[in-house]
Parts: structure tokens; sequence; C-alpha cells
């Protein structure tokens, strides 16, 4: 089998050789830019399996190589690396095209958890993943506390109900935060079937989470237009 090919693009040498060290330690063969243009040129040139870069770097940033990358190639897997965590920042980065977004400092364990999702077979999550399971679950997003028993949320001393609806969609959210959660495979999760009376009750539904979710500013439900929805912080 073929070793896995990323290019990444990080200006800083000292945590770009410990991420390619790291990665190619694993198996993984590490194709390392230091600047936009460089990376750009070594994407025409080598066709990488994913890439990995950093959104603040001197030539082209991330952002507009990226940009540039998907007017040629809507399919390859693209993870930004930056400390970067305004809401803002993650918004922009996701509806230029990327796929993930990794906020530094991270661990090379999750990078490489992230890679292999993006790799897989359908690059999202499949059905079989998505069982709603009735457990006492409870989940830290962000500054938020999410109690998916209680059907609560809460931000430091101040906790708030939620509906049982809300609660069973913000569970599968929160069990893949990070990643896409398709459209149809969540309304049939919840509801049973893709209607679209359905649809347009998820639609509401997703306002009145994002409404709860505001406590914390870094929280975002993405939707990934025509696909599905994101939850990032």
């Amino acid at each position: 089998m073929d070793k896995i090919t990323v290019l990444l693009a990080e200006d800083e040498l000292a945590l770009a050789h410990i991420v390619r060290e790291s990665l190619e330690q694993r198996d993984f063969k590490v194709i390392l830019c230091a600047d936009g243009e460089q990376a750009y040129q070594q994407y025409l040139k080598q066709k990488p399996d994913i890439l990995a870069l950093d959104v603040m770097m001197p030539k082209m940033d991330g952002f507009e190589l990226a940009k540039k990358i998907r007017e040629k190639d809507q399919t390859i897997p693209i993870i930004f690396l930056t400390a970067r965590s305004q809401p803002k920042d993650v918004v922009a980065g996701f509806e230029i095209g990327a796929n993930d977004y990794l906020k530094k400092p991270f661990s090379v364990e999750e990078l490489i958890v992230r890679i292999k999702v993006l790799l897989s077979s359908n690059r999202m999550l499949t059905d079989h993943s998505l069982k709603i399971k009735p457990d006492n679950e409870t989940f830290h997003i962000g500054d938020l506390v999410f109690s998916g028993t209680k059907n609560t949320i809460q931000h430091g001393i101040n906790a708030w109900p939620i509906t049982s609806r809300e609660s069973d969609i913000l569970k599968l959210l929160c069990r893949n935060q990070q990643q896409v959660l398709q459209r149809d495979i969540l309304l049939k999760k919840v509801w049973g079937d893709d209607s679209f009376f359905n649809a347009r009750s998820l639609d509401v539904f997703i306002t009145k989470l994002r409404n709860h979710l505001k406590a914390d500013p870094n929280v975002q439900i993405i939707n990934i237009r025509g696909v599905g929805y994101k939850l990032v912080w």
C-alpha cells in the first residue's frame, strides 16, 4: 500500500519539523513547504493526498492558497492549522473550501485522526455511526457543558433547558464534532425520514441550537451547503 502523502505548509520551522518527523515516523510521506507560493507549486508538482495548511504564511496565506487550489480541485481534503480561533475565521475557512480546522497548539495524534477521517472512503460519517444512545452523556463544548440526560446547557453558574428534539440533534453534532454530519442521515435518525416538512423543521431547530450555544461565541454550527452540518469550536 502506498504511503499517504501530506503537503504540510507551515512557516514556523520548529513546529513544521516536529510535525513532519512525527508523521514520517507513522509512515506518512510529508512534503514540507515554508510559504504559500512554494506550497502551491509543490501541490501542482507532487499531487499530494491531503493538504495541511497554516493560515498565516508569507507570500501567500493559507486562505488564498486554499481558494486557488479549490479553483482546480474540489475534492482534495484541506485542513487549516492556525492559532486564529475567532468564529469569523473558522467560518471563513469553511466557506473557502476547508474540510477541517485544527487550532494550535494541537497534538500530532489528533492531526493523524483528522487525516484518516478525511481520507476515508466517503470522508463523512456513515449511518451506523450515528445511533442516538439513551445513556447519560455529558459533552464539553468550548466553555459550555451539555447534559444529554438532563437536556440542559450550562455556562459557568448559569444553566438552561433545551427540548428533547434539540437534545437529540445536539448529541449527534457533539459525538461527531469537527466532522460533517450529513443532513439526510440526521433527519432519518431524529425524525425517521427526510421529508420536506421535517427538513424545514430541522432548519428551525438548528437556529434554536445556535441561539442556545451563543453564550460561547467560539462555538459554531457550520452549514456545509448542500451536504450537512459541522459543530466546531
